[in-house]
């Protein structure tokens, strides 16, 4: 692949996705394209970066895109946000008026792991929540992650990383060897493809954002601009959980770190911005 097709192809997959590809991730193209290039017929990456530049390679661009995106997911990753996340919503739950849905964003959900994860933490709060109604919406880029999340059926491998038994027991029934979880957590959640570098205003307001381990693939004025499209979406007092080694520090004021609490932002209060 010549050093052209490498730098189109990377303008490509940055202008619908974000992420970064340095010419030291040529491998990712290697690795990830083949089956693309089979479906295809096309001989090389050189081939497709010609396919791509010629009219109508929309949906040919939105494959290499999707191909290119890391879709790495477990149950309550990292555990200390969904910690967080039990002690904060009965609190958003009491500021709400009566009837007020809890509107909960799984931004990058990849296979649903951790939709359902706060599904799950949100079925355990039903006496703190009372009659509360909830809803959790997955979304990301891959139209074949989110086919898998909808389905949400899951191997062996995927419910031991992270899952406490109990919940496997509690929440999922065993399928031809695999495991679904519970129809009605599934009926908690919706999963749809929407790109986080689009307008996110017809997504509406939500209590709390999950965005995490997705800014790390994207450049500082990419991160600024999704950071404060999101502070946009986000309530007053809602939360915004990033991954670890995320930040808002250096990229936008719309976002203020949770004091004590690591990855977990808010936007800032009226009396910070008054002082």
């Amino acid at each position: 692949m010549t050093p052209e097709s490498f730098a189109f192809i990377a303008g490509v997959v940055k202008s619908r996705s974000g992420l970064i590809l340095t010419p030291d991730k040529g491998y990712m193209l290697e690795t990830r394209l083949v089956p693309l290039l089979r479906r295809e017929g096309l001989p090389s990456l050189d081939a497709l970066a010609l396919r791509l530049r010629a009219p109508g390679a929309e949906l040919l661009a939105e494959a290499v895109a999707e191909a290119l995106t890391t879709n790495e997911s477990s149950f309550f990753r990292d555990g200390k946000p969904f910690e967080h996340l039990r002690r904060v919503l009965p609190g958003l739950a009491a500021a709400r008026p009566p009837g007020t849905v809890l509107r909960i964003w799984s931004a990058g959900c990849s296979t649903g792991q951790e939709a359902y994860s706060i599904a799950m933490i949100l079925s355990e709060l039903t006496a703190e929540l009372g009659s509360r109604r909830a809803e959790i919406l997955g979304t990301d880029i891959a139209q074949d992650v989110l086919a898998r999340a909808r389905e949400g059926s899951f191997t062996q491998f995927e419910v031991q990383r992270g899952l406490p038994v109990r919940l496997l027991v509690k929440h999922f029934r065993q399928e031809e060897g695999r495991w679904r979880i519970a129809p009605e957590l599934r009926a908690m959640t919706r999963f749809e493809r929407w790109n986080l570098l689009s307008d996110l205003r017809p997504l509406g307001r939500f209590d709390v954002i999950f965005c995490r381990n997705v800014l790390i693939y994207f450049d500082a004025p990419t991160k600024a601009r999704v950071l404060a499209a999101l502070a946009a979406r986000l309530a007053p007092d809602g939360v915004l959980y990033l991954g670890g080694a995320e930040t808002v520090l250096g990229l936008t004021d719309c976002l203020v770190p949770i004091p004590g609490e690591r990855g977990a932002y808010e936007r800032p209060r009226p009396a910070a911005l008054a002082g």
